[in-house]
Formats: structure tokens, C-alpha cells, sequence
């Protein structure tokens, strides 16, 4: 009985959570499902693989849809033995996105228990935490990885700090578990972020044990974090062996090219520019929109609402009051440093607050450690905008040159205030009552007087963005004047907001020391304005509008006349979307030689960039692309055939070898490719003879197709070199010609080519990666061994008990 009282509190505090979630994402309950955006991306990069699935019952672990053919192991493959996905399946259980916002507020709960505080106020914080307004925006515009991955950071975190607490099996299991949740959730940029986290942690736990000379604990705590993490990833093999093993193939794989698509000499060898990896970097002055949601315009489409000075300058432009209406709820007002913002990264003025008051009431030094990665994480989130550390860490940190848009490492930050400020609540509430007065006017006078600074330093900033001089030269100077305007309302309305939200948590701490309120009643109007904060500036960005029918998404895509012309054609061929290469919605119908992915195959990319884009037509032949969807003025779409279309496969009659990388895209400028192949002679058997003779009737026919099984039959008089318009990939694919295996070359930078004997032949490529087979059996063994750690530690910890 006993241990149910002591249970109870806890249960009131995950129902809460349940509701709480469900409540915000209300609509889950009417049937309906949020649009995300890159959701229905993914939907059309996943059609062909869902297809397979739903056909075969089986995992094809290749998809010829996007990008020219490229493996699943990053559009939702599912490995063999996946049992801890299936534990999160259980955790998730309610309808998305209502699960992770329920996974944020269980995971952030589970750290505060560990970090002592009472049911009520981690009840809270977690609230605080999940409604961080980055949090919500992902999952209005479908990062559900990111989100996920972000999910079980605090758990991970909790289970770290158990360990070091001299809680070696209940800790070690929960970092075993929780990182195995984390690694399974398949966001390796969130994972790498949470790693320079616990470095921060294991920096500081290392530094107090050296210090008191508990050495004995300390390498109990770090071997019980070793066993524990070998587990958690040996539990997700399949996938890490799997991604590891395509990493290089990708766009985050070094470049094999020397130069540039302009012909100038490449200064890195990475496959992503600087630029890229920095592109999305936090001005050093918009961090201040952590505590003051739109002080820098909030998003690229804020609605600013009719007493605006864009309303009144539409209105006074003879604009009729309806479409001026309309015309206010999207404006660009943003205008800071990065190029698309869909919600700033508001933490809460009142979570700013009692973070501030941590540093003066709670005495447990590992606040530094939180400190710490707050400070670290805001200021690697300024990327370009602070060269020094940002150049330091692409050049020497390893895998930190793999991620772009560095200012989503911001999520330490926002991880990492509320648990500071949950902590200064509690702090507070056991400091002695003549002991409360000063921190708190303390902090309130740090949050409210940065607050007072920025509203007096208005008249430093401009207001502007390298993008006004779009609207400056298409709409003119007084449509700018009032879109400056509208900003430097915003800031001013969102610092006094701010103020004031500071202003009545301090006056309710205050009335508590007066003896005017209850400390319960404290505690639940300090966690209502801290909540409510952060929930209305929420709901500016993920709504209930933002929620359509099921069907719409999951159907996201409706065929046009284009598509069902081309869809006409049963033969085996790609499509080029010229206005939707970078777009997944080809994809959804068709063979395309687009997609999005922000892991697509980098010679694909790179065939763009230095081909394509050059409109070198032969580079589309050679994939095989029969139609090509053109867009007029007008914005109708057509279907343009091209005749010259090499085909699925084809003999050719002679081989031009080289020797790189560099010499294979050049050669690519004026290729025949249905007579030459480009081979690399470093890479590949050299092929002796460079003509190969092949009479007229020579010709390679497909005869049955799926993703990741092609047959075809070839004839030829003599031996020839088969090209194929298949994207080489070396690792998995098998070529077998009647019933035996032979080599796969890579020929014309991205294509397969085999060498075929004289005669009529059957061909077979078949996708059989070993890499899955071993990963998955990995994933067997350790998930035995998790589970006799887990029955294991269970009895150890009740034997104790008794």
C-alpha cells in the first residue's frame, strides 16, 4: 500500500501528460492528423519501398523512386531484430505528433526526479520543456526524427547522473535503455549534440571525483557507462552498421572531386560546402529572442493582424479590406540571420527567470555542468557568425563537418534552461524565508533588466534584411517602411510581454515570502505563467488548422494530367521534374532522378551541379530519362519525351579509361555514352582491350523489375561491356550472370557495368547487403544480454531491498 501512495503522485503526473498532449493536439482525437511538410516529403521519397512492402512483405532495402536509386537505410528501413523499436512503439502510444509531445514531458520528468525535485514542480518543468516553441514547430513541419531523438535526451541525461550518484544498476540501466531509445529514434545530429552534452557532464563528474579522491567510484561509474553504451548501440546495429556503411556514398561522404563546378580548385574535401554546413546560423543578437519570442519578427510568415502599418498601407494602396486582411496574416517580418525561420526558439521569460535564480539559490554544483552546455550550444548555434570556434570544430571535432543548420544544437540550451529553472524553484522554496528575498529581487532584476536594456536599445538595430531589397524594388520603399514598422512593434510588444511575464512570477514568489499565498498555490501559479507563456506563442505556429483529413496525408500527392500521361508509358524508364528536382512529389508517381533527403547520394548531386546544370542532355540519357516535365509562363506543366534515351542497358564499343575522379566528370562533358564507357582504372580491373566489338543485333532487354531485383536477358555475337542505368553502389549489389556472380564496375562516374560473355545470357542484380544480415545479428545478442542485465539488476536491486 505504501508503495502505491508513493506511486500515486506519479501517476496523476503521467496522466497529466497524457492529457496535456492529447488536449494541445486536439484534433487527433476527431480522426484528423497534422500536415507536416516534410512528412509528406517523405511519403513520396517512401511510396516505392511502402509499395514493396505491402506486395512482398519484406524490406527491399533499395528504392529506384529518388535520386536515380539509393538504399532505404535512411527512409524508414526496418532491420531485423528491431526490438527496441518495438519497446518505443509501446512508449508512443498515442496518436502523432501527440506521442513525442507526451515523450518530451515523460523523459524531462524522469531527469528532474533523478535531480531531486518534487512531483509538482518537475511536473511543470517538464510542461516548460516540451513547449518550448522549437520543440512544437518540428513537429508542426514533420522533423518527427529530430524530435524524437530530442525526446529521450532527458531520459539519457537522467540515467548518466543516476550512474554517478552511485545508483550503478538503476542508472546503468536507464542509460542502457534510454540510449538505446535515442540511437533508435535515427537522428545522429541530435545524438551527436546530447554526446557534447555528456562530455560536458562526464568533464565535471570526472573533475569531483579527482577532486574528493573518489577514484574507486569514479571508474565504477564510467565502466558501468561503458557496458551500458556498448549494449545501447550494439541494440541498433542494423541501422548504425547500415548508415555507417552509406555515409560516404552520401552527400555527407568526403569528395572525391579536386575542383568545382565553375572549373576553380576546391579548398575542402568534404562533400558539403562551408557555406552549407553554416547556412542556417543564430545571429549573436537574435539569441535575445530566447527570452523575447519576436523580437527579431519571429518567422517568414508572421501574421501581424489589421492594426498593423502593413494593414493601413495596404488599405491606403486602394486595397479592398478582405484581401488586406488576408494579405497581414503572412508577412516576412523576420529579419535575422538565417534565410527561412518558421517560429523563433523561445524558451520562456519565466524559464529564464527561475534559471537565473538557480545560480543564486541552488548550491549543487553541478548547475555549472547545465550552465555549461547552455553556453557551449548557444554559441556554437552562431555558426558563421563566431568563425573562430565554428572553424575549430568543422576542421578538427570529428562528425561535427557531417551536419548542417548548426543552430539546432540550440536544443542543449533549450534542454537545458528549464531543468535551471526547476532547480532555482526548488532551491528557493528551501532556502529559510529571510533567506528568499534577496535572490529573487537578484534575478528579477537580471531578467527584468536585460529585458529593460534591449526595449531602450531599440534605436541600435535596423530593421532590416538582405531580403528588403526584393520587396524594395518589386512593391517600393513605403511597403518596406511599414514592414519596418511592424517589426520594431513586435520587438517592443514581445520585451514588454516579456517583462511583464518576469514582472508577476517575481510578485508571486514575493507574495509567497509575504506570507500572502501558499507555497503549493506558489508553486502552481509560477508553473501556470510559465506554461502559459510558452503554450500562446505556441499556438501561433502548430494549431488545430494546421490539421487536415487522414486521407490528405496519407495521400499527400494527387496525380495530374502529366502524370497520368506519363504514367501511360509501362515500360521502365526515369522522369526529370525541372522545377521539382529537389522535391519528393515526383517521386510519389514516378522513377525520378530528384527527391528530397538531406542524406541524398553524392555523385547524383554532384551530376547535377557539374552536369545537368551545365545542360549537358547526354548525363540524362545515360539515367535513362524519357520524360522530362517542363513548366510554362503560365505554369502549366507538359510531358517532353526525350528520344535519345539510352535505355535500361546497352553494350558499348569502346572503354576510356582514367585514372580519377576528376578525369571521369570531365570526361563527362563530351560523352557518347551509348558507345564510350568511362572507366577508373584505379578502382577497377583494367580492361585490356578498349574496343569491344558488338554487332547490330546486340542488345540487353529487361524483363522483370523490382526495386532491388532486375533480370535481364542479354544477346551479343562477342564479348561485350554492358552499361546499365542503374546507380552503382558497391556495397550489396551482386551481378550474376546464368547462376554465377561476376564483378560490378563503376562506369560514367554513377553507372554499373559488367562484362558479359558472347551469346545470349540471362542477367540478375540482385540487392542482398550483408551488412543488414550482420548488423541484425548484433542486434540479437545484445538485446539478449540487455534483457539478462536488465532481470539481472532487477534481482540484485530486490535482494537489497530485503
Amino acid at each position: 500500500m505504501k508503495q502505491l501512495q508513493k506511486f500515486f503522485p506519479h501517476a496523476i503526473a503521467i496522466l497529466g501528460f497524457v492529457l496535456v498532449s492529447t488536449l494541445y493536439f486536439f484534433p487527433v482525437l476527431q480522426g484528423k492528423q497534422i500536415f507536416q511538410s516534410d512528412i509528406a516529403q517523405y511519403t513520396g521519397m517512401a511510396k516505392e519501398q511502402n509499395d514493396f512492402r505491402a506486395t512482398y512483405h519484406a524490406e527491399p532495402y533499395w528504392t529506384n523512386s529518388a535520386f536515380g536509386g539509393m538504399p532505404t537505410y535512411q527512409l524508414g528501413a526496418k532491420y531485423p531484430h528491431d526490438y527496441v523499436g518495438a519497446i518505443d512503439d509501446i512508449l508512443r502510444f498515442l496518436p502523432r505528433p501527440a506521442d513525442y509531445l507526451f515523450l518530451y514531458f515523460l523523459s524531462f520528468y524522469i531527469l528532474m526526479l533523478v535531480l531531486k525535485a518534487d512531483p509538482l514542480k518537475a511536473f511543470f518543468g517538464a510542461i516548460a520543456f516540451g513547449f518550448s516553441t522549437y520543440l512544437i514547430i518540428i513537429l508542426g513541419v514533420g522533423h518527427n526524427a529530430k524530435a524524437h531523438a530530442i525526446a529521450y535526451m532527458p531520459m539519457v541525461v537522467a540515467g548518466f547522473v543516476m550512474v554517478f550518484q552511485r545508483k550503478y544498476i538503476w542508472g546503468g540501466l536507464l542509460v542502457m535503455f534510454a540510449g538505446a531509445l535515442e540511437l533508435n529514434a535515427n537522428h545522429f545530429q541530435m545524438t551527436f549534440y546530447l554526446l557534447i552534452l555528456l562530455l560536458i557532464f562526464l568533464s565535471y563528474f570526472i573533475y569531483e571525483g579527482i577532486k574528493s579522491k573518489e577514484y574507486k567510484s569514479l571508474l565504477i561509474s564510467i565502466g558501468t557507462l561503458f557496458i551500458a553504451g556498448i549494449f545501447a548501440i550494439g541494440s541498433n546495429a542494423g541501422n548504425l552498421l547500415a548508415t555507417t556503411e552509406y555515409a560516404n556514398f552520401s552527400i555527407r561522404g568526403k569528395s572525391d572531386l579536386s575542383f568545382n563546378p565553375d572549373g576553380s580548385k576546391s579548398t575542402t574535401d568534404s562533400a558539403m560546402t562551408y557555406d552549407y554546413i553554416t547556412e542556417y546560423s543564430y545571429g549573436i543578437a537574435e539569441s535575445f529572442n530566447l527570452i523575447a519570442p519576436r523580437l527579431f519578427g519571429g518567422s517568414n510568415n508572421e501574421k501581424v493582424g489589421t492594426d498593423s502599418s502593413m494593414f493601413e498601407f495596404m488599405i491606403s494602396q486602394g486595397v479592398p479590406e478582405d484581401q488586406a486582411t488576408n494579405f497581414v496574416s503572412s508577412m516576412p517580418t523576420y529579419w535575422g540571420d538565417q534565410p527561412i525561420v518558421s517560429a523563433p526558439a523561445y524558451i520562456g521569460a519565466v524559464v529564464f527567470f527561475l534559471g537565473i535564480l538557480a545560480l543564486f539559490t541552488d548550491e549543487r554544483k553541478i548547475k555549472y555542468a547545465f550552465i555549461g552546455g547552455a553556453f557551449l550550444s548557444l554559441i556554437l548555434s552562431w555558426g558563421k557568425n563566431f568563425p573562430l570556434l565554428t572553424d575549430f570544430c568543422i576542421d578538427y571535432i570529428p562528425m561535427y563537418n557531417k551536419f548542417r543548420a548548426v543552430s539546432s544544437i540550440q536544443v542543449i540550451l533549450e534542454l537545458c534552461f528549464p531543468v535551471l529553472a526547476i532547480m532555482g524553484l526548488q532551491s528557493f522554496f528551501k532556502l529559510e524565508k529571510e533567506k528568499q528575498l534577496k535572490p529573487l529581487l537578484q534575478s528579477g532584476a537580471v531578467g527584468f533588466g536585460l529585458v529593460l536594456v534591449l526595449f531602450l536599445s531599440k534605436s541600435l538595430f535596423s530593421f532590416s534584411t538582405a531580403n528588403d531589397s526584393y520587396f524594395l524594388q518589386n512593391y517600393g520603399p513605403s511597403f518596406v517602411d511599414a514592414l519596418k514598422a511592424d517589426r520594431k512593434s513586435l520587438y517592443s510588444a514581445d520585451l514588454l510581454r516579456s517583462g511583464f511575464f518576469i514582472i508577476i512570477a517575481v510578485g508571486t514568489l514575493w507574495l509567497f515570502i509575504k506570507n500572502k499565498i501558499a507555497q503549493n498555490t506558489a508553486i502552481i501559479l509560477v508553473g501556470l505563467f510559465m506554461v502559459s507563456d510558452l503554450f500562446f506563442v505556441d499556438k501561433n505556429y502548430v494549431s488545430n488548422k494546421d490539421f487536415v483529413n487522414a486521407r490528405d496525408v496519407e495521400v499527400p500527392f494527387q496525380e495530374t494530367p502529366t502524370d497520368a500521361k506519363i504514367l501511360e508509358d509501362p515500360t521502365n524508364y526515369r522522369v526529370f521534374d525541372i522545377q521539382g528536382l529537389m522535391q519528393a512529389r515526383t517521386s510519389y508517381f514516378h522513377k525520378a532522378i530528384g527527391g528530397y533527403s538531406a542524406v541524398r547520394p553524392k555523385r547524383i548531386q554532384q551530376l547535377f551541379d557539374y552536369q545537368i546544370a551545365k545542360n549537358n542532355m547526354e548525363i540524362l540519357n545515360m539515367l535513362n530519362v524519357k520524360y522530362v516535365i517542363q513548366t510554362d509562363k503560365e505554369g502549366k506543366e507538359s510531358p517532353i519525351i526525350n528520344p535519345d534515351a539510352n535505355g535500361n542497358a546497352w553494350f558499348v564499343s569502346k572503354v576510356e579509361l582514367v585514372k580519377n575522379a576528376d578525369q571521369e566528370m570531365k570526361a563527362l562533358d563530351k560523352l557518347n555514352s551509348k558507345e564510350v564507357a568511362v572507366i577508373n582504372k584505379d578502382e577497377f580491373e583494367v580492361i585490356k582491350n578498349k574496343a569491344f566489338a558488338k554487332d547490330s543485333t546486340a542488345a540487353i532487354t529487361l524483363d522483370s523489375y523490382q526495386s532491388n531485383n532486375l533480370k535481364y536477358t542479354s544477346n551479343n555475337s562477342k564479348e561485350g561491356l554492358a552499361v546499365f542505368s542503374e546507380m552503382y553502389y558497391e556495397k550489396g549489389w551482386k551481378a550474376i550472370i546464368d547462376g554465377k556472380e561476376t564483378p560490378i564496375m563503376r562506369a560514367d562516374y554513377a553507372l554499373r557495368a559488367i562484362l558479359v560473355p558472347a551469346g545470349k545470357h540471362s542477367i540478375e542484380f540482385k540487392f542482398d547487403p550483408q551488412v543488414v544480415k550482420t548488423g541484425g545479428t548484433i542486434t540479437l545478442v545484445s538485446c539478449i544480454g540487455m534483457l539478462f542485465l536488465l532481470v539481472g539488476g532487477l534481482y540484485v536491486e530486490r535482494k537489497k531491498g530485503v
